[in-house]
């Protein structure tokens, strides 16, 4: 459950004055069955109809590195030689790592 760490606190006097019939409607909203539903989760779960692509194929042409880029040993991806901060061959940095 969230908590407000910017609402204003009770004072003790303020506790003692709730009622038990207070307390009892809190205990029995609280053990209600409403569920708080993510909306986020709720549409990364959602399926479509007629969206099932596990027939489909990628099919996606590769590139060599040509011979202006290089290959970054921490992200490991391909950059133009522009992009490149530091080293050369293997220990090739690019300016995003560094």
């Amino acid at each position: 459950m969230a908590t407000d760490y910017d609402t204003p606190r009770k004072t003790d006097e303020e506790l003692h004055e709730e009622s038990l019939e207070e307390l009892k409607a809190r205990r029995a909203d609280a053990q209600s069955g409403q569920v708080d539903i993510d909306e986020e989760d709720a549409a990364e779960n959602l399926e479509l109809p007629g969206a099932d692509l596990s027939g489909e194929e990628l099919t996606v042409r590769v590139v060599p590195k040509q011979s202006d880029e290089f290959t970054c040993s921490r992200c490991f991806l391909v950059h133009h030689i522009t992009q490149l901060a530091r080293g050369e061959g293997p220990k090739s940095v690019c300016k995003d790592c560094e």
